[in-house]
C-alpha cells in the first residue's frame, strides 16, 4: 500500500468497541464511509488529482504496458538488480549530479540503510530531524527499532527548521535530515537560501546532511533550481518514484559512489535485494519521461486553485478558511475549515456523488475542537479547472457542509 493510502486508511477507521453479533460499531462505520469515499472519487467525472494507485487493476495493467512501450523489451531483464534497474540507477545519478545510486523496493528501507551506512561513517548514529518528518510519523520507529539509529529534533515548530537551531542544536549529531517538502506541515519547503544555510550550519558541526526527497521533483519550481543544484548541499538524497511520478513503487538513494556500494550490501541484507523488479522499474523510468516534465505546471496551478479555494470559500460566507502555504510551494498544500471532520468528510463525499465532481478527495482530520484539515492536490487532470470552476464547486460543496453541520 502506498504511502498516500495507508494514511488514507488511517485517517478513514476509528478505532470502535467490538460490538455484538448485529452491532455496528464505529470502524465499521468509518470502513463503509471510506468505501463510499473511495467510489464517489472513481466514478467523479472532475477531479483536481486523480492518483494512479486508486486505478482499477486493469487500468494498472495498461499503464504497464504503456511504460513497456517506452523501452527496447528485446533487451534481458533484470535479475538481482542488473539490466533495467542500473538503467534507472544511473538515470537518477545523472538527474540529481550525484556518482551513483541504488534503487529499493521502498523508500522506508533506502532511508534506513542511507543513514545508518553515515552513521558508521560519521562515527555517530544519532540523526537530527524534525518531528513531523516520515520516519518519526509514519514508520512505526523503523529507525531506533531496525537501524540502531537514534532520531533527536531539532525544531518542535510546524515548519522547517532554522540554521541557527541547527547550529545551537545542545549534543553532537552525525546527519542532519531534511524532508523536502514537509509533507505533515502541508507540504513546507525553506527558500534557497535557506536550504544552503541550514546545510552549511550542518557541515559547521561535522555533520552531513541527507534529504529525503519523497516529493524532491515537485520541489525544484520553489526554488528556481535544477534537481542537480538542490542536491549538490546534501550528501545523499532519496527520492521516490510512486508520490508524484505514479511508478507502481519503488524509491533510489543517490551519492558518493561509496555509500552507494555500501547501501547496496545493506539493501541485501535488508532484503531488499528483489529477483525481478522490471514492472516497478519500467513505470519509474516512464514516470521520468512523462511526469517529471509536467510537474511544474502542476506546482504553478496549484497557485491558482489555492487562491481560487480561499475567494470561493468567502464568497460563500464561510467564515474562516485557511490555505497553508498561503502560496503553496509544491502541487499540493492543506486546506483548513471550521467544521467537526466528519461533518466536512460526509460534505464531500455527498458533493462528489451527486455532482460527479470530486473537489476534497482525501480524508479529513481534526486539528483541535471543531477545526478540519484536508490535503489538496493539483495533478493533471487539475489543470482542467479554471479558476471559476473552483469556485463554483466550492459553493455546491458549502450546500452540502451546511446541511451537514445542521444534521443533514
Amino acid at each position: 500500500m502506498s504511502d498516500t493510502a495507508e494514511q488514507a486508511e488511517q485517517s478513514d477507521r476509528v478505532t470502535g468497541t467490538t460490538g455484538t453479533t448485529g452491532t455496528t460499531t464505529d470502524e465499521d462505520r468509518a470502513l463503509t464511509r471510506r468505501a463510499r469515499r473511495t467510489a464517489a472519487n472513481r466514478n467523479a467525472e472532475r477531479a483536481l488529482a486523480r492518483f494512479a494507485f486508486t486505478d482499477p487493476l486493469r487500468e494498472r495493467l495498461v499503464f504497464l504496458q504503456e511504460a513497456a512501450e517506452l523501452y527496447d523489451l528485446d533487451e534481458p531483464s533484470d535479475i538481482y538488480g542488473t539490466g533495467l534497474v542500473e538503467v534507472l540507477e544511473k538515470r537518477v545519478a545523472a538527474l540529481l549530479g550525484k556518482e551513483a545510486a541504488a534503487f529499493f523496493p521502498t523508500g522506508t528501507m533506502a532511508q534506513q540503510v542511507a543513514l545508518r551506512c553515515w552513521a558508521g561513517r560519521t562515527g555517530n548514529p544519532t540523526v537530527a530531524l524534525h518531528p513531523l518528518a516520515h520516519p518519526e510519523v509514519h514508520e512505526r520507529d523503523a529507525f531506533s527499532q531496525v537501524s540502531g539509529l537514534r532520531p533527536v529534533h531539532v525544531t518542535g515548530e510546524p515548519r522547517q527548521p532554522t540554521a541557527d537551531e541547527v547550529r545551537d542544536f545542545p549534543e553532537p549529531f552525525g546527519t542532519l535530515m531534511l524532508e523536502l517538502p514537509l509533507r505533515d506541515a502541508g507540504f513546507l519547503l525553506p527558500s534557497w537560501e535557506e536550504l544552503s544555510a541550514l546545510a552549511e550550519a550542518a557541515r559547521e558541526r561535522d555533520a552531513v546532511v541527507h534529504l529525503d526527497g519523497a516529493r524532491l521533483w515537485e520541489s525544484a519550481a520553489h526554488f528556481d533550481r535544477p534537481l542537480d543544484e538542490i542536491a549538490d548541499l546534501a550528501d545523499s538524497v532519496y527520492v521516490s518514484f510512486y508520490k508524484s511520478l505514479d511508478g507502481l513503487g519503488g524509491a533510489a538513494v543517490a551519492g558518493p559512489k561509496t555509500l552507494v556500494d555500501e547501501a547496496k550490501t545493506w539493501r541485501h541484507r535488508y532484503g531488499g535485494m528483489v529477483f525481478q523488479q522490471f514492472p516497478t522499474v519500467l513505470t519509474a523510468l516512464a514516470g521520468l519521461d512523462r511526469e517529471l516534465p509536467r510537474l511544474p505546471s502542476y506546482v504553478a496551478h496549484a497557485r491558482v486553485i489555492a487562491d481560487a479555494l480561499r475567494e470561493g470559500f468567502a464568497a460563500a460566507g464561510v467564515p474562516w478558511v485557511r490555505v497553508h502555504p498561503e502560496r503553496p510551494h509544491t502541487n499540493e498544500f492543506q486546506l483548513w475549515l471550521p467544521y467537526d471532520p466528519d461533518v466536512v468528510m460526509e460534505a464531500a463525499i455527498r458533493h462528489a456523488e451527486e455532482t460527479k465532481t470530486a473537489l476534497f478527495s482525501a480524508p479529513w482530520d481534526a486539528r483541535g475542537p471543531g477545526l478540519a484539515v484536508t490535503e489538496v492536490s493539483v495533478r493533471a487532470a487539475g489543470l482542467e479547472w479554471t479558476a471559476d470552476d473552483v469556485k463554483t464547486a466550492v459553493a455546491d460543496f458549502v450546500v452540502r457542509l451546511e446541511q451537514e453541520s445542521k444534521g443533514g
